[in-house]
């Protein structure tokens, strides 16, 4: 992440950035206000790319989640409280939405394919285990978010609950083409999928990750686990006598 650009907030509520003393004269918007279309000139994608660059720099220079404020942010970023609150709420989003920000991107499926979507989220799944254990703030900032259980929580519903809605969509395409049975439960499907993908990249941080697992998890799981039917052996004559 680069660092914050210098008073990228001349767009937005007169032409020039607002300092400390705005800070405390401009209360933040309420959830109401916020949900509301902004007149005027559109927000600037330069200064909620210096907010959440302002929060990367806070955190790779050791500030914990529990030790930045929207004070701090907004000196760092060079932007205002006000115009912060006009995008995120509060900390939580705008902590959730800096965590998507240096998370590997969620892939784009087809929407109409099913194993092969299936395979492109589980791919996606592995990448992101790889990210978490090759990045000491990505790792940092997700131990820290499970000990906010408000930061959790809004990342679980804003982030995890719709990359498990595309999980079983994707198996319910599958069953419908005919690829998977249609006599089972799709959750338990869908559960049996992910779980070993799941155990490898949050359970065991030192199992291999490897370009293939995808792979072989589907394969595997469409092959069963039952080992295969030793082939009957033919025989002529009397059968032979079988060892005791």
């Amino acid at each position: 992440m680069g660092q914050a650009a210098q008073n990228p907030a001349r767009d937005e509520a007169g032409g020039r950035a607002q300092g400390p003393a705005e800070d405390r004269a401009a209360p933040p918007a309420t959830p109401c206000q916020e949900a509301e279309p902004r007149r005027g000139r559109p927000r600037s994608a330069a200064v909620e790319r210096a907010i959440l660059d302002a929060v990367v720099q806070l955190l790779e220079a050791g500030e914990t989640l529990d030790g930045l404020s929207i004070e701090r942010i907004a000196r760092t970023a060079g932007v205002g409280k006000a115009t912060i609150y006009r995008r995120w709420s509060g900390k939580e989003e705008l902590f959730v939405d800096v965590l998507r920000d240096i998370e590997p991107a969620d892939p784009t499926v087809s929407g109409s394919a099913g194993l092969d979507d299936l395979r492109v989220l589980l791919e996606s799944m592995r990448t992101r285990g790889l990210a978490q254990r090759s990045s000491a703030l990505l790792h940092n900032v997700f131990v820290q978010m499970k000990k906010h259980p408000r930061l959790w929580a809004e990342y679980q519903a804003t982030v995890v609950t719709p990359r498990r809605v595309a999980m079983l969509a994707a198996v319910r395409r599958a069953v419908d083409a005919g690829e998977l049975r249609d006599d089972l439960d799709v959750e338990f499907m869908d559960d049996l999928f992910l779980g070993p993908m799941l155990v490898r990249t949050v359970h065991r941080p030192e199992a291999p990750l490897p370009e293939d697992l995808a792979d072989r998890i589907i394969g595997t799981l469409l092959q069963g686990l039952a080992p295969r039917a030793a082939k009957q052996q033919v025989t002529t004559g009397e059968p032979k006598a079988t060892p005791v």
